[in-house]
């Protein structure tokens, strides 16, 4: 498992980081990767890091793997959403599993959007009281941890003889 993470998702977001992308960049994209991967709407997750990534100018692929990675997660998550959802607006819980949700979702599109309108409706509800929360707490973890893994910026050395009282090999500090 070590060795999935550090090639799938170590290694990856230290290459973002040589490429220019700033630790607070990579951070947010795999928050709202993360957070909105979990977005219990059926269909729209890709769509939403989609919208957030161009909103915000934020690493597509990074935030597109993230979401990927995360998809069991939103399946484990789904029910508790709809519970959460159910409780918030004090309804009946319904009486099905994810796994029947899936079921109905496979043999018809249309009629489980009639028989799931507002459980999902009521689950998003429930999303939007933790998944802003999450995506903020999410970069406030990431961000320090990623800038542990980001290599060290390298000065520009000064050239001899081009202005300056720099000497061959001398560092310039910023």
């Amino acid at each position: 498992m070590k060795n999935f993470l550090q090639k799938r998702l170590v290694r990856p977001i230290v290459q973002l980081l040589t490429q220019g992308i700033t630790p607070e960049k990579i951070a947010l994209s795999l928050a709202f990767g993360f957070m909105l991967g979990v977005f219990p709407v059926l269909g729209t997750t890709s769509l939403l890091c989609l919208v957030a990534a161009m909103l915000l100018r934020l690493n597509l692929p990074t935030i597109q793997l993230v979401n990927v990675l995360v998809n069991p997660l939103w399946f484990a998550l789904l029910v508790p959403f709809i519970r959460a959802g159910e409780r918030l607006f004090g309804v009946p819980p319904l009486a099905m599993t994810a796994s029947q949700i899936l079921v109905l979702t496979h043999a018809g599109l249309r009629h489980s959007i009639t028989v799931l309108w507002l459980t999902t409706l009521r689950a998003a509800a429930a999303w939007l009281l933790v998944g802003p929360a999450g995506i903020f707490v999410l970069y406030l973890i990431l961000v320090p941890m990623i800038r542990r893994l980001a290599p060290l910026p390298v000065a520009p050395r000064a050239q001899a003889g081009e202005g300056g009282d720099a000497g061959v090999g001398e560092v310039v500090s910023r």
